[in-house]
């Protein structure tokens, strides 16, 4: 049986090598950052952790902080540098979640935390994507994330819950490196790919929406 303390293990067991293995590429990146993109390196938000509790995630900052003459910030496409598109292309950015996994917010392999605005819109089955920790990566995410529907991918993220395993952690891991490598699966800017789980859901209460309005196909 794969329980939680086996899985918190096996995070472990995995993720404190791989840590000081990438010291020197961290480092590298958050120098880069620092030089191209100027502080703060990291990128910090509230996500939902295991049982909804919110926990601060960390990312390398890919971003600029451009705002237009009232102040307001530019949309993410504005803001995102030809460097910071690598760092997102790349999964480089990513890299700091790994001392999330250390914490224990975070598991290698479990649902992506979403956004803490999207707790109210989950159907009740979906909400057992937080009977566990968040993930690194995940089944979704190693099942063609770009072409899949809001319901596709959370009904994927209650999947695996229910059919956790070691053994499809070890998949899910294997794949996920293949898939970096290829830099297949990325999603750059994410509004251009999906809309955002809230208005998604409340377009589909109202009756107007179509899938093919929400993911590529």
């Amino acid at each position: 049986m794969y329980s939680p303390t086996l899985k918190r293990s096996f995070d472990l067991l995995v993720t404190i090598p791989a840590l000081l293995l990438l010291a020197p590429v961290l480092a590298l990146v958050a120098l880069l950052v620092r030089l191209k993109l100027g502080a703060p390196v990291l990128f910090c938000q509230q996500r939902p952790g295991l049982h909804g509790k919110p926990f601060t995630l960390y990312k390398f900052r890919t971003m600029t902080d451009a705002r237009d003459a009232q102040g307001h910030l530019l949309p993410d496409a504005e803001r995102l540098t030809n460097f910071g598109r690598f760092l997102r292309s790349s999964s480089l950015d990513e890299l700091p979640e790994l001392w999330n996994v250390i914490k224990g917010d975070m598991s290698l392999v479990g649902p992506r935390p979403l956004l803490l605005e999207y707790l109210p819109y989950y159907a009740e089955r979906e909400r057992a994507r937080h009977n566990v920790r968040p993930g690194l990566t995940g089944l979704a995410q190693v099942s063609g994330r770009n072409t899949l529907s809001w319901d596709e991918r959370l009904e994927l993220d209650v999947q695996y819950v229910e059919q956790m395993s070691f053994v499809a952690d070890v998949v899910i891991l294997w794949k996920t490196c293949w898939k970096v490598i290829e830099r297949e699966g990325v999603v750059i800017v994410p509004g251009e790919q999906l809309i955002p789980l809230n208005e998604y859901r409340k377009e589909e209460k109202s009756g107007r929406y179509d899938d093919s309005d929400y993911c590529i196909r």
